[in-house]
């Protein structure tokens, strides 16, 4: 099969790699460059345990392809702490008990990332519905809105987590 060279800069860093046209940009992530904090779940875009930051803009990377996104910035949650400091999305899923068995996880903080950037002060409405594309099976919504409400006071923004 044909092989398509494709640049992608993940998290800061630089990679070059030859993909299948019909490589899907989570598993170029998780296979190819072993980002697996980028979950695969339904593949139809329907639960978000696949979203990354693509130029920014939180995607379903199970239903980009690779050759699409080539020479993009990608940002996957492995790029969310700094020198093993805990981003406040991180911190705030942890200590609101956001993390339930943690799969849906890095979708929903790349989701709130995206959302919060735009809108730093956000309402319960307002979170829940940003996040209605990302689903927790678990069904551990409360927490999770929670910690999005937590991490934008703690990003700047001036809502209180109840």
């Amino acid at each position: 099969m044909t092989h398509h060279d494709i640049g992608l800069t993940v998290n800061g860093t630089e990679h070059e790699l030859s993909v299948e046209p019909r490589t899907l940009l989570a598993h170029a992530l998780r296979d190819e460059l072993g980002y697996t904090g980028t979950n695969v779940g339904c593949e139809t875009t329907m639960c978000g345990a696949c979203t990354v930051l693509l130029d920014g803009d939180a995607v379903k990377s199970c239903t980009v392809l690779a050759v699409q996104a080539d020479g993009t910035e990608v940002e996957t949650v492995e790029g969310l702490s700094d020198d093993g400091e805990f981003h406040p999305l991180q911190e705030s899923f942890q200590k609101e008990h956001g993390l339930q068995c943690g799969y849906c996880t890095p979708g929903m903080m790349m989701t709130a990332l995206d959302f919060l950037e735009d809108n730093p002060d956000p309402d319960d409405a307002e979170i829940r519905e940003a996040l209605e594309g990302n689903i927790c099976r678990c069904t551990g919504y409360q927490n999770i809105l929670n910690a999005v409400k937590s991490a934008a006071d703690n990003m700047g923004g001036t809502s209180e987590a109840d």
